[in-house]
């Protein structure tokens, strides 16, 4: 009877239906004291385990996103190449300042060992004071010439300030002379050693940045691959593959 006539076939399928619920609910005090709380959980555990498929929208964005990730970390590559280009450039200073300065104070050392020998002697004539006066300039002005000495120390010189003194012998004067020099140019390797030590940390962290990007950038791409299913471009291929498939002759 229940094969050959549909009506009882309805009725024990609707009891069965109305059946698990309640089983369900009878199994456990807590969906006993909150029922309608525990069906709505039920079923919304029920919509999470079944696979989300991905909409053509969100594998758009995903494509998208992956080639302008792709784009960023090509474009941090090359500005990690010109930051490494920058610090191999302070490099190169560091170490020509540093041979400046050794050149500086080798000079200083035979400065030394010459007025070493010479006993003081001031300008008894006004002669004397004017040649040891140009001495004096041209001393300065080649350190100038060479870089051992900034711009201002000629303008300094001119006016005897800052220790020029045209009066000393010019064994004296050439000993102020490659002292300050050597002054200088330590001064000089000492800012070029901070710079080249700047310039490599900023040529680091421009090269973990472009790791970072190309990393994201692969994760990107495996992603887009997986969402390219959904996209549309496959039906639309598919509906110009059939429009391309020549007519029956008639």
């Amino acid at each position: 009877m229940l094969l050959t006539e549909p009506t009882p076939l309805v009725i024990w399928g609707s009891l069965l239906v109305m059946t698990v619920p309640a089983v369900l609910l009878l199994g456990s005090p807590h969906i006993l004291r909150e029922p309608g709380r525990a069906l709505r959980q039920l079923f919304a555990g029920l919509r999470r385990g079944r696979p989300a498929r991905p909409t053509a929208q969100e594998a758009a964005d995903a494509v998208r996103f992956a080639a302008e990730v792709r784009v960023a970390a090509d474009r941090a590559t090359v500005a990690a190449g010109q930051w490494r280009q920058r610090w191999e450039h302070a490099d190169e200073q560091q170490a020509t300042q540093w041979q400046a300065w050794i050149d500086a104070d080798a000079r200083l050392r035979d400065s030394l060992a010459a007025a070493a020998f010479r006993s003081p002697s001031p300008a008894s004539t006004c002669e004397e004071y004017a040649a040891r006066e140009r001495f004096l300039h041209r001393a300065v002005a080649a350190a100038v010439d060479r870089g051992d000495l900034p711009a201002t120390a000629m303008a300094d010189a001119l006016a005897g300030h800052q220790g020029w003194d045209a009066r000393l012998h010019p064994v004296e004067q050439q000993l102020v002379v490659n002292r300050a020099a050597a002054a200088y140019r330590r001064l000089r390797y000492e800012q070029s050693a901070q710079a080249e030590r700047n310039a490599w940390r900023d040529a680091q962290s421009a090269d973990c940045a472009a790791q970072a990007l190309r990393r994201t950038a692969d994760e990107a791409a495996i992603r887009a691959n997986g969402f390219r299913s959904p996209l549309p471009t496959g039906a639309t291929e598919r509906r110009r593959t059939a429009r391309l498939v020549p007519a029956p002759a008639m």
